[in-house]
């Protein structure tokens, strides 16, 4: 799956949770399902540059579909 948005990697990060899962917060998804670094059961990029590469990797253009919520011009300037 591929996000964006305003402070996204932030924000994913945040509910991803920590990669020990014995340091995430309850609620995030390491925080409630992980058991190990070692068997980490999702990744997210640390940086927007990270996550082009990443992207890259997994995804073609074509798979990727960009969206706007008609809301997006009253809530950010």
């Amino acid at each position: 799956m591929v996000w964006e948005g305003e402070n996204v990697v932030t924000a994913a990060r945040k509910i991803i949770g920590a990669t020990n899962p014995i340091s995430a917060d309850p609620g995030s998804i390491r925080g409630d399902f992980g058991v190990s670094i070692g068997r980490n059961l999702i990744h997210g990029s640390d940086a927007i540059e990270t996550a082009q590469r990443e992207i890259s990797l997994w995804f073609t253009d074509s798979e990727q579909v960009g969206w706007e919520p008609v809301r997006h011009s009253w809530l950010y300037e």
